[in-house]
Order: C-alpha cells, then sequence, then structure tokens
C-alpha cells in the first residue's frame, strides 16, 4: 500500500495540450475517480501514471518514490483494462498466475495467491477454464484476480465495466468497491459513467478539457458544484439552468423567464444562471410556467420535459403524472444554486464571502455557496 503524488503533470501530444499541469494526491487506500467526457484527457491521466506515456512536465511519486521517468514494469502496479486483455490459450489459472512467473516466484508462493484471489472473487471453480468458457462478468473477475496477485502499491482501472450490460456493471460495481475496501489498495478508477464515480469514489476529480474543474467527495460535488460545467455532467436527468438577474438586496432572482425567485442566502453580483436540479421542481407551485414537450413515465416517477420562456426544463416528478399541455412547477429556494453568467462559476452567498474572504470558490476543492 501507498500513497500517490502528481506534482504539475502535463501532456501534450504536438501542439495539443491534453492534460494541463494537474495537481492532487492520494492517501493510503484511497479510491480517486476520475470522470468527464470523452476527450477531456482521463485515460491519458491513467497512463502518464503507469507509465505507459511520457509526461510533456510534472512529476508522478509513488509511496514517496519518484517513478516519472521509471517503466511500468518498476512502478509496483497492476491495471485492469475496459477489454479485459486476458490470454485467450490460457487457463483462469495461468492467467492469473502469469506475472507472477515472470517475476519469478516459487510454485508454492503463486499457487498460494491465485487460490485466495480466486477464493476472494469467487472462481475457485474456474480456474482450469479458458476465458472464451467465460460470461463477461466471470473475466473481468479473472483480470481483477491477476491484478490482486501481484499485490500492488497502486490499482489503476481503465472503464473496466463498459462492455458489461447495465445489471452486471451494476454488481460489479459494489465488487469492486467491496475488494478495494477489504484489500486497501490505493486506487485510481476512470470511467465516463457518473453513477460509478458517485458510488465508487472516497473523491471525485472531474476533468474538463484537461483541467481539474473539481476535486471533492461525491456528495460535495452533486450539492456544491463549483461551476456550471460540473453542475451539468453530474446528475441524471441534468441540472435546469435559468438565466436572470440578482434583485432586492441579492436575496432573490430575477429570471429572464419572468418570475421572482427568492434566494435562502443574500448573494453578490448582477446577471447570473440559476440552477436546480428536475428533482427539486415541484408540480403546482406557482414560480414557472411550463410549456410540456414531452412526458416519460418511468413507473416510480415521470419525467416532464418542456420549456419556460423557451428555455429548456426538465422537472422529475413521483409517480404517473397525467398529461397536460402546461404545468405549473414550483422552485425549491433551499435547493437552488447561483453561478455567475459569464465565467460560470458558483456564486457564494455574501455570509460565505465574509467567513473566507473569496466569493469565488476553488475548482480543485469543495465549492461553497448557497445550495444544498
Amino acid at each position: 500500500m501507498a500513497t500517490l503524488q502528481i506534482q504539475g503533470l502535463r501532456k501534450s501530444f504536438g501542439a495539443t495540450e491534453v492534460l494541463r499541469r494537474i495537481d492532487l494526491s492520494l492517501a493510503d487506500g484511497e479510491m480517486l475517480v476520475i470522470v468527464g467526457a470523452s476527450g477531456c484527457g482521463k485515460s491519458t491521466l491513467l497512463r502518464l501514471v503507469a507509465g505507459l506515456e511520457t509526461p510533456t512536465g510534472g512529476r508522478v511519486l509513488i509511496g514517496g518514490r519518484d517513478v516519472t521517468a521509471l517503466d511500468p514494469a518498476a512502478r509496483d502496479i497492476a491495471m485492469v483494462f475496459q477489454n479485459y486483455a486476458l490470454y485467450p490459450h490460457m487457463s483462469v489459472f495461468d492467467n492469473m498466475a502469469y506475472g507472477l512467473r515472470i517475476r519469478g516466484l516459487a510454485r508454492a508462493d503463486i499457487a498460494r495467491r491465485v487460490e485466495a484471489a480466486a477464493a476472494l472473487l469467487g472462481l475457485e471453480g474456474l480456474l482450469g477454464r479458458k476465458p472464451r468458457q467465460l460470461s463477461g462478468g466471470q473475466r473481468q473477475r479473472v483480470a481483477m484476480g491477476r491484478a490482486i496477485v501481484r499485490e500492488p502499491k497502486l490499482f489503476l482501472f481503465d472503464e473496466p465495466l463498459s462492455n458489461l450490460d447495465a445489471k452486471l456493471r451494476v454488481q460489479m460495481r459494489a465488487e469492486i468497491r467491496r475488494l478495494q475496501r477489504r484489500l486497501g489498495v490505493t486506487s485510481l478508477y476512470v470511467t465516463h459513467d457518473q453513477v460509478e464515480a458517485m458510488t465508487l469514489g472516497d473523491r471525485l476529480l472531474i476533468l474538463h478539457e484537461g483541467r481539474p474543474a473539481q476535486l471533492a467527495t461525491p456528495l460535495d460535488v452533486f450539492e456544491r458544484p463549483a461551476d456550471t460545467y460540473v453542475a451539468g455532467f453530474v446528475g441524471s436527468p441534468t441540472m435546469n439552468f435559468l438565466p436572470g438577474r440578482l434583485a432586492r438586496d441579492g436575496d432573490a432572482v430575477a429570471l429572464d423567464a419572468g418570475p421572482l425567485v427568492a434566494l435562502p442566502h443574500p448573494c453578490a453580483g448582477d446577471r447570473v444562471i440559476l440552477g436546480i436540479r428536475p428533482e427539486h421542481l415541484t408540480l403546482g407551485g406557482t414560480d414557472l410556467t411550463l410549456t410540456v414537450d414531452l412526458f416519460e413515465p418511468l413507473g416510480s416517477e415521470t419525467l416532464i420535459h418542456g420549456r419556460v420562456a423557451g428555455t429548456p426544463v426538465v422537472v422529475k416528478a413521483a409517480g404517473v403524472v397525467a398529461p397536460a399541455e402546461t404545468v405549473m412547477v414550483g422552485v425549491q429556494p433551499a435547493h437552488c444554486h447561483l453561478f455567475d453568467a459569464a465565467s460560470g462559476r458558483r456564486v457564494e452567498s455574501t455570509g460565505d464571502m465574509e467567513s473566507t474572504g473569496n466569493g469565488t470558490g476553488n475548482g480543485t476543492g469543495n465549492g461553497t455557496g448557497i445550495g444544498a
């Protein structure tokens, strides 16, 4: 087990800058999930830590040792890939044991490690099978077992569940989290799936165009997003954004759509964007008139898609809702998020600004503001 430190890490391919100064530190046994849209640089970051790419600048330290210039084999890491990367002509046992044989371990030690990992993963009865005789979930377990037997200082996961069906993904992500906690190995996990990110990570790193948009716990990212990108990326359906202007003494927003929405705490600024998640809009309120485009009945809930003065808005309502051309919607002030219209950054309440001396927050911290 070990810590991981990434200091000023940058990567360019020719004139294209893919990663722009990444700084972060993982505690011993922590799992950090890196999430972002396709092309944001998350897999490149993982490959830099693994030693599969050479950084343009910056350093990688594992357990306090600078490994930036070391080959992957010298970093004491184990990587679980999206495509499993199993040898088709080898048995499950041989796939899991191969790396240990390369390192020259004794047969008894190899057998002990493989059998222990197989018991941990429920693979005891499959050690003699070939990969083609296994299901997708079983193959992923073998890939994880191959990583576990190495007893590495650092686990790297590169979208390991993306080839599995939805039901199996749910099962496997719970299994990965259980195993990681039990083994206590420091881990980096890359995914584009925000549900995986929210459920697996001790902390999340949201990448946007090669930069860290926010580094915080899953709950902080959801409840106090640092900017409109994070707010729109995390959560399904995505957060609603309504443009407006601060009114009265900064304790309300006059929306361009017309109504005045109260805020729980006064804020400073002018042009703003009010963010509100679909589940925090209530049917039967008096704040917004929603012109309905589509009803999506999902059984336990209904998604109502529509427009408020031309701005797209989605409402998540409990149960089945009868279709209508327009519905009245209420805004829950305690769950409002406020962002600066020009920069997209979270707007702090004046109370938070006075206590911290800073009204802009930190894209790599928890972020603070008016929302709950």
